[in-house]
C-alpha cells in the first residue's frame, strides 16, 4: 500500500472463534467500522482497505486455519483463515482418491474464496466449490455464533456465492469432499499468431470446449511475450489417463493436434502443485502447498471479467490481439464452463453464472512501481480493451465475477445513500443477475444496520421513518 491508500488503525487476528464474536459486538457498541480478511486476495482490496470511513479495524482470520478432513463422511471442515493448498495438501495426506473443486492459485483464503463461488479445473465435473458446501460456521451482526440450522435456509443461501463481507465472518465452511481417480492427464500446447492463422484453431475452441465431456476441461491463456506479439496456450485436465484423452481430443477437437508426447500423467495432488503455478523441475515437494507465498509475487494489477455466450467471430479476436500487443504485460485467460455448471439453475445460490454460458474471460495486466501515478497508463489499457469487448460478451446484463471485485463497475461510499443503492443495483445485476434482489431483502434482515459493508456489499433496504 502507497502512503496515500487508507490503513487499518489497529490489526486484530483472534486464534478463537470467540475472539471473533468478541471484535463484532465491540465494533457495533463502539461504532468503529472493520473489515475481515482471511487470505488477503481481494483484487480490489477491500477486505483491508477502507476508501469508505477512517479509522477502521482489520480482523485478520490467518490463525483461524484448523482442517479436519474425514474421509469415510466424504466431508472436512476447514476455518477461514486456511488457504486453498492447505485444505489440498490435507486431503491428500488422508487419500488419493478425494479432492475438492476450488482455485487454482494456492494462497488464497478458503474464507473468502467460497463466498464469491470459487471454482477451478474441477469445475465442469463437480461445479464451484460453494455448490459443495453443506454446512459454515458464521458470525452474526449480534456477535451470535451460527451454524446452518441456526442460520436458517436463506442466510445460508446467501453466503454461498453473495461476496464476502456482506453477512457476517465466516469462520468455517464444512465442505464435501469429490472424488477424483489415481490419474489425471495434463497437456500443455501454445501456438503462435502465426500456427493459428485465421484463428481456425481458437474459433473451434469456442465452439467445443463447453460440449466436451465433463471429465475434460481446457483453458486458454493468451500472453504478451514481446517482440509485438502473442501467444495462445492451451492448458488441459482430464480426471483419466491419457490414452482416454487421446479419443476424446481425436474425436473433439483434433486440430489442436494433440499427441501422446504432450500428455503427462499425475496424481490429482500434483496436478494442484502444477497449476499454482510450482512447475520447477524437478516437481517441488507437495509441502510446497503450505507456505504462504504465492510464486507469482506482488505486483500492481489491474482484472476485469467478462462471461461470452456465443462464440467471438474472427474480427473480434483480430481486434482483441491487437490490442493485447499494445500492452507488456497483457494477459487473458478463458475460463471453459459447460457440464456440471450449465445444470445447476441460476438461482440455487447467488452465484449465476451457469447455463448458456460457453466461457469466461480473465483480463489481466501488471506492472512494477511505486502506485502514484504509474498506473495509469496500465488502466487505461484495461478499460480500452474491456470496452472493445462489449459486442462479444453477455449483455443485459453485462455479466462479472464478483471475485474478481472491479470498482469501475460502480463505487460505494456512502452506505446510507438512495442514490448509492441505485448503483449498487447496476453492479448487483452485474455480479449476481436476478438473485441481487433477494441478497438485498435477506442482508436488510439480518444485518439492516449494514454493520458489514464496504464499497460493493450488499445494501441494506434504505430505512425509511414511520411517519413517512
Amino acid at each position: 500500500m502507497t502512503k496515500s491508500m487508507p490503513k487499518p488503525e489497529f490489526i486484530f487476528k483472534p486464534v478463537h472463534e470467540s475472539h471473533v464474536q468478541a471484535s463484532i459486538i465491540c465494533s457495533k457498541k463502539l461504532k468503529i467500522h472493520f473489515r475481515v480478511r482471511s487470505g488477503g486476495h481481494d483484487y480490489e482490496g477491500l477486505s483491508y482497505v477502507s476508501q469508505m470511513e477512517t479509522p477502521f479495524v482489520l480482523i485478520d482470520l490467518w490463525k483461524l486455519k484448523q482442517i479436519n478432513v474425514d474421509i469415510e463422511d466424504n466431508s472436512a471442515w476447514v476455518q477461514a483463515g486456511a488457504t486453498t493448498g492447505e485444505l489440498y495438501y490435507r486431503i491428500a495426506e488422508k487419500s488419493k482418491v478425494h479432492g475438492f473443486p476450488a482455485g487454482l492459485c494456492s494462497t488464497v483464503g478458503i474464507g473468502g474464496h467460497i463466498t464469491g463461488g470459487g471454482y477451478g479445473t474441477l469445475m465442469r465435473k463437480y461445479g464451484l466449490s460453494t455448490d459443495n458446501v453443506l454446512d459454515a460456521r458464521i458470525v452474526d451482526a449480534n456477535g451470535q455464533l451460527l451454524n446452518r440450522t441456526a442460520m436458517g435456509e436463506d442466510l445460508f443461501w446467501a453466503i454461498r456465492g453473495g461476496g464476502g463481507g456482506s453477512f457476517g465472518v465466516i469462520l468455517a465452511w464444512k465442505i464435501k469432499l469429490v472424488p477424483v481417480p489415481e490419474t489425471l492427464t495434463l497437456f500443455t500446447i501454445t501456438k503462435t499468431l502465426e500456427q493459428d492463422a485465421g484463428f481456425k484453431i481458437l474459433s473451434k475452441w469456442q465452439q467445443v470446449v463447453d460440449k466436451l465431456v465433463e471429465d475434460l476441461g481446457i483453458r486458454v491463456l493468451f500472453r504478451n511475450t514481446g517482440n509485438k506479439t502473442v501467444t495462445t496456450t492451451y492448458r488441459g485436465e482430464f480426471l483419466g489417463e491419457k490414452g482416454t484423452l487421446m479419443e476424446v481430443m481425436n474425436q473433439c477437437f483434433p486440430e489442436l493436434g494433440l499427441t501422446q508426447e504432450d500428455c503427462i500423467e499425475m496424481s490429482w495432488i500434483e496436478t494442484v502443485v502444477n497449476n499454482a503455478g510450482f512447475t520447477t523441475r524437478p516437481p517441488p515437494p507437495l509441502e510446497i502447498l503450505l507456505q504462504p507465498s504465492s510464486p507469482y509475487g506482488r505486483p500492481y494489477f489491474k482484472a476485469k471479467s467478462d462471461f461470452v455466450t456465443e462464440p467471438i467471430p474472427v474480427l473480434g479476436l483480430k481486434g482483441m490481439f491487437e490490442r493485447m500487443i499494445e500492452e507488456d504485460a497483457s494477459f487473458l485467460i478463458w475460463k471453459p464452463y459447460g457440464g456440471m455448471m450449465a445444470k445447476i439453475p441460476e438461482s440455487e445460490i447467488p452465484f449465476p453464472h451457469r447455463n448458456g454460458t460457453i466461457f469466461k474471460i480473465h483480463y489481466f495486466t501488471k506492472w512494477s512501481g511505486n502506485g502514484n501515478g504509474a498506473d495509469d497508463k496500465h488502466m487505461e489499457w484495461i478499460r480500452e480493451l474491456y470496452s472493445y469487448m462489449t459486442p462479444y460478451v453477455s449483455s443485459n446484463p453485462r455479466q462479472a465475477y464478483v471475485n474478481y471485485r472491479d470498482l469501475d463497475i460502480g463505487q460505494n461510499k456512502k452506505n446510507d445513500s438512495e442514490d448509492n443503492f441505485r448503483r449498487a443495483q447496476i453492479w448487483g445485476a452485474k455480479y449476481f443477475k436476478n438473485n441481487f434482489n433477494r441478497l438485498v431483502k435477506i442482508k436488510s434482515k439480518v444485518d439492516p444496520e449494514n454493520l458489514f459493508r464496504h464499497e460493493q456489499s450488499i445494501p441494506s433496504l434504505p430505512i425509511r421513518s414511520s411517519s413517512s
